[in-house]
């Protein structure tokens, strides 16, 4: 059984808070982020992450944020930058155009590199399935062969009461199922014997 001192601090510290304190990231926070994003592991190296910045008030802030579900137009609004995380869903091995199966499964390895590095430099980060996708591909000019995969909030974190009160309690970090819940020796749900 792993003991939590032999996990890397990074991945114990990260969590995804929603109250932000609005201020502003500094380009090369923001650099670097990006950059550890950047150096995921994909399939045949396509590399098939996007990523769309704003940084909060500058020409695309408002658009970004309207393109939120509105409950989390309600806190995101606060974070420093949003990004919009986009997959290329086709890939060229030289010999021609092919779909790519692993494009989600490659940004969803840029999105942890990006949220592990934000929280060694002091950010927090929450991802976003609650977004008007068709939306966000026409006002964000998206081509039809990039997924749009989620959003992403990154700030420093403020009191919980800069949150909307019914949003207070959900300040807590989630809990996580144990190893033995999850991974299984031989088929799935077939053994009984759990990994150790």
């Amino acid at each position: 059984m792993t003991e939590e001192s032999t996990i890397i601090p990074e991945i114990l510290a990260r969590w995804s808070p929603r109250s932000f304190d609005a201020t502003a990231m500094p380009a090369a926070d923001l650099h670097t982020i990006l950059d550890a994003a950047g150096r995921a592991a994909s399939a045949f190296n396509h590399q098939p992450w996007r990523f769309l910045i704003s940084h909060n008030g500058d020409e695309h802030w408002e658009r970004f944020v309207s393109l939120l579900v509105p409950l989390n137009q309600q806190w995101a609004g606060n974070a420093s930058v949003l990004i919009f995380l986009l997959s290329d869903t086709v890939i060229d091995l030289g010999s021609g155009a092919i779909p790519s199966r692993t494009h989600s499964f490659d940004a969803g390895a840029a999105w942890a590199h990006l949220a592990l590095q934000a929280t060694r430099l002091g950010y927090h980060c929450h991802a976003m399935a609650g977004v008007d996708f068709d939306r966000a591909r026409e006002e964000l000019c998206v081509p039809d062969q990039f997924y749009i995969e989620a959003a992403i909030a990154i700030g420093r974190r403020a009191a919980v009461e800069f949150l909307p009160e019914p949003l207070r309690v959900r300040e807590i970090r989630s809990g996580r199922r144990k190893v033995e819940q999850g991974a299984f020796l031989g088929l799935y749900l077939v053994s009984e014997e759990a990994i150790e």
